[in-house]
């Protein structure tokens, strides 16, 4: 099992900045890929953004240039910085992790609120 927590939303001006964190624990040397999603009200779930072991990262087209994925292994962290927020930002942000082999996210955390005014 891997564990993960969110934290570091909040409410944020148009044009804001935020940082998002997820602390992952348990059992880590399987997973392969940790990913942040969002879902607003009313609306699907999507991707945000994805790092892999390797360090490889993908970002869906709305958000690449203002957002950016790491992670600390030292920390077991991985960060979502976010820029240039806008409105349409405004969103429950989760993050997932994935093991090698499997081709869904099984592991999930309780989400972050991030909420962005005009």
């Amino acid at each position: 099992q891997v564990q993960l927590v969110e934290s570091g939303g909040g409410l944020v001006q148009t044009g804001g900045s935020l940082r998002l964190s997820c602390v992952t624990s348990g059992r880590l040397d399987n997973v392969y890929v940790v990913a942040w999603f969002r879902q607003a009200p009313g609306k699907l779930r999507e991707l945000v953004a994805s790092i892999r072991r390797d360090d490889s990262t993908n970002y869906a087209d709305n958000v690449k240039g203002r957002f950016t994925i790491s992670r600390d292994t030292a920390k077991n962290t991985v960060y979502l910085q976010m820029s240039s927020l806008k409105p349409e930002d405004t969103a429950r942000y989760y993050c997932a992790a994935m093991d090698y082999g499997d081709s869904q996210y099984l592991y999930w955390g309780q989400g972050t609120q991030v909420t962005v005014s005009s």
